[in-house]
């Protein structure tokens, strides 16, 4: 009994402590940003190279409006990639008085929806606002956020494809967990319908699960399209060596894709995803309504073709490939 009364008395201080280390945590936070006057900012991202660009150009651009470290605190969260990690980091931006959250990604975008709805969200990378249930409108959203778009024509970097050669089958690489990821496959099968080819989808979790997915496809497709996914871009030279080896040509719409040995890529400007993420939180702090401020699109765009995997890969760009091409690189 005498031990039963002590493990009960033990339960009941660690929940005590617990509970004064969580108060702690939020007053570290907010008690000082906030009665020193400064404005905070909570970022949920992940280690994916874009992110890192994009989140530096939006530093950059904060801080030439007049928002550094005098006035700003910004409290980045890279949680798992998963659903509950993402509701987690959103509820402690929460927690400690965020004046706005910033999401890389359709996923944490997401997760930040449906946590709060006071605190305004800068929305940076979303492939599709619309396509992935983020917005209903690329206008006015009608709710406590705004961002900047990713989506590119995805018909532009498929004609292209089938211009330098003939296609019957494209694999595409997707991870079916990643909206945006999905979003893309569902435009290649619709386009497939449309251009009379077909698609053989691979599900892919996992940098290892990449190496089973592709021991199925080099006798079957002509091309093969990486999709915005985590594994993907993870593992994407590993993609285009495991390519190579077959003569498959790789294409994509991930930025540094071409870099990293694409035959053709249509890439955004991660800088640019920043720098009008950052002009959106200037506007907020300004007093701009957040719903008033319309979702930004990609204005710089490069369709990208490269000869050095082209010579690799044995075949010859048309001219009018290389006429349409933004950047060629040799």
């Amino acid at each position: 009994m005498v031990n039963v009364i002590r493990s009960i008395k033990v339960s009941l201080l660690r929940g005590a402590l617990g509970a004064i280390a969580l108060f702690l945590l939020i007053s570290v936070y907010t008690v000082p940003a906030h009665a020193a006057g400064k404005l905070v900012v909570a970022v949920l991202t992940c280690d994916a190279t874009r992110y890192r660009e994009a989140h530096r150009t939006f530093v950059k651009t904060l801080t030439a409006n007049g928002y550094d470290q005098s006035n700003l605190d910004i409290i980045v969260q890279s949680p798992n990639p998963d659903p509950i990690s993402w509701a987690n980091s959103v509820r402690k931006a929460v927690a400690i008085g965020a004046d706005i959250i910033v999401t890389y990604g359709a996923p944490a975008t997401l997760a930040a929806m449906r946590e709060t709805e006071d605190i305004p969200i800068v929305f940076v990378d979303v492939y599709g606002p619309v396509e992935t249930g983020v917005t209903r409108n690329m206008t006015i959203t009608g709710r406590n956020m705004t961002g900047v778009s990713s989506k590119v024509p995805m018909i532009t970097l498929i004609k292209t494809a089938l211009e330098v050669k003939p296609v019957r089958n494209i694999g595409v690489i997707y991870n079916s967990r990643e909206i945006g990821s999905l979003v893309q496959l569902k435009e290649i099968k619709w386009l497939a319908a449309q251009q009379g080819f077909a698609v053989f989808d691979m599900n892919v979790s996992s940098v290892a699960g990449i190496d089973m997915a592709l021991n199925a496809l080099p006798s079957k497709v002509d091309y093969i399209f990486v999709s915005e996914c985590a594994a993907g871009s993870k593992g994407f030279q590993k993609i285009v060596y495991r390519a190579n080896e077959y003569k498959i040509p790789v294409i994509s719409l991930i930025p540094s894709a071409a870099d990293r040995g694409a035959l053709v890529a249509l890439e955004i400007s991660p800088a640019e995803q920043g720098e009008s993420a950052g002009e959106c939180a200037v506007k907020i702090f300004s007093g701009k309504k957040i719903n008033q401020i319309p979702i930004s699109t990609p204005k710089k765009i490069d369709l990208i073709v490269n000869l050095r995997a082209a010579k690799t890969l044995g075949l010859h760009i048309p001219f009018q490939v290389l006429s349409v091409a933004t950047k060629i690189m040799k």
